[in-house]
């Protein structure tokens, strides 16, 4: 046993030892191996150095060489250039030296030029000389033989002048006013005649009043009642003021709001169509009324929007367009007047090339603010721009509104056409009452304005007020200061005097030369 186990450790060893020497002989050989591949290698890399260097060497040269080469031909190129820049060069030389002989030819020329037009301003300033000494004999001789010196004559001549001016400035402005004024009249008579014949209104002339008429002279004494409580109901709920006197089977009802006193109209002849006559029924018939006129005045503005042709209007605005209705302006009814206007308006604006619709628009809402002026403060025009403004009017619209009794000036042809409409209207023959005492100082007032003048010895208003007639002293006033005068008392007028429409100023020059044959 001992021995197997020697034998194999003799036999591990001697596997050991052969794996070492083999290790140490393999090491050995990969050195020797390594040595002689590294010899080698060093061989190779000089013989790739030397291969190089030579190569290199080569290339240096050809290198040299084609620089050369380059060299050689950039110095040939730049002798060739700094010939042609010479040969250039010299040209231009030749050239200044040419344009400077040209400029000295030149300067001699000027000079002797210069010397012939000093000698000719010398011969001028003797001329001028001997022409002053000349003028100022004549000038001599003028004012011995005029007898003026000669500012004088230049006082004379430049009144004379100016006196001339002024003719043929009274004249020309004399020719074309008279021009302007036949075209601008020709045309509006023709446009404004047309609107007229076209739009045939009936005028009635309406009052503040209303008359209920009565079955008998009994009913009286049953409206006032007992004590008098049926005519105090009536009274209170209404707003309007009876006046029941000795005027037989008749009540009058008076009161400043027109649509109060329709109501009250409607709940009297309600009552007396009933009979029963207390403070309840009062009541009852009272809104019974109202709910008609209400409906009454709704129904007046869709027809009155229906036959100006126009659309899109606040509901709103139509129930104050029914209520003009009821309103009326110097017994004109004015939803009758605005209608006319609209009609007017849209029919001159059509004669002129413009859209109808927005003059009749504006002409129809022209007088919108008297329907309120009885419950707002202000004058009718100012009410009138607020609702407009209001319920989304156009800014058109707005200013015509604005503009129609000439609280502004009209920017607008809408707003001219609104004016002439309105006046137009307004002035027809019956179409409105007027105050005897108004008219009367209105005429007195274009008398008063027109002898306000110096020059002027009577004046006439003439025509209901429409022409006034003024005679000046012929020895004051010439023919050429006419024009002048006629222009500044048309100013004063419309400045000083309210009126319908427009008013001719004529003046008139009479020179008389009387004798007696005895």
């Amino acid at each position: 046993m001992d021995n197997a186990v020697v034998a194999i450790l003799l036999i591990i060893g001697a596997a050991v030892i052969a794996g070492v020497c083999a290790f140490f002989i393999g090491v050995t050989y990969r050195k020797k191996v390594g040595e002689s591949k590294i010899g080698s290698a060093e061989e190779e890399a000089k013989r790739i150095i030397e291969e190089a260097q030579r190569e290199a060497e080569a290339t240096k040269k050809e290198a040299v060489i084609a620089g050369k080469d380059e060299a050689h031909k950039l110095l040939t190129d730049a002798e060739h250039e700094i010939s042609d820049r010479r040969k250039e060069i010299q040209r231009q030389e030749r050239r200044i030296q040419q344009k400077e002989e040209s400029v000295e030819k030149k300067l001699e020329n000027l000079e002797k030029k210069d010397e012939t037009v000093n000698q000719k301003i010398k011969a001028a300033e003797k001329q001028l000389e001997e022409a002053e000494k000349i003028k100022q004999s004549e000038l001599d001789m003028l004012e011995k033989i005029s007898g003026f010196t000669q500012d004088q004559a230049k006082a004379y001549i430049l009144n004379n002048l100016e006196s001339d001016l002024a003719h043929e400035k009274a004249v020309r402005v004399m020719e074309y006013e008279q021009r302007t004024k036949e075209q601008c009249e020709k045309s509006a008579r023709e446009i404004i005649s047309l609107a007229i014949q076209r739009v045939a209104a009936d005028h009635v002339s309406e009052s503040t009043v209303s008359v209920v008429p009565l079955p008998g002279d009994e009913m009286k004494g049953r409206i006032i009642g007992r004590e008098g409580r049926n005519i105090r109901a009536i009274e209170t709920l209404t707003g309007v003021d009876l006046i029941i006197d000795d005027t037989p089977e008749a009540i009058t009802l008076s009161c400043f709001e027109p649509v109060k006193r329709e109501i009250a109209r409607v709940t009297l002849e309600k009552l007396i169509a009933d009979g029963r006559i207390h403070p309840a029924r009062i009541e009852e018939m009272y809104e019974k009324a109202r709910r008609e006129v209400e409906y009454m005045i709704k129904s007046e503005g869709e027809r009155a929007i229906i036959e100006a042709g126009v659309n899109g209007i606040h509901p709103e605005l139509v129930k104050l367009l029914g209520r003009l209705h009821f309103r009326t302006s110097y017994g004109q009814n004015v939803l009758d007047h605005s209608l006319e206007v609209a009609y007017l308006a849209g029919i001159m604006a059509s004669e002129l090339g413009l859209e109808p619709t927005m003059a009749r628009r504006a002409g129809l809402l022209h007088d919108i603010g008297k329907a309120l002026d009885h419950e707002i403060e202000g004058s009718h025009i100012e009410i009138g721009v607020d609702v407009a403004r209001k319920y989304k009017e156009s800014e058109l619209v707005v200013h015509a509104i604005h503009a129609h009794h000439g609280d502004v000036e009209a920017k607008t042809i809408i707003a001219c056409l609104v004016q002439a409409a309105d006046a137009i209207s307004a002035a027809r023959p019956g179409a409105r009452r007027e105050n005897l005492e108004n008219y009367i100082k209105r005429l007195e007032k274009l008398e008063e304005v027109a002898s306000s003048f110096e020059g002027v010895e009577r004046s006439f208003a003439i025509q209901a007020g429409r022409e006034i007639r003024i005679i000046v002293k012929p020895d004051t006033i010439k023919d050429d200061d006419m024009v002048l005068l006629a222009r500044n008392i048309c100013k004063k007028i419309e400045e000083e005097v309210e009126y319908p429409g427009q008013i001719k100023v004529n003046i008139i020059r009479e020179s008389r030369a009387i004798e007696y044959a005895r």
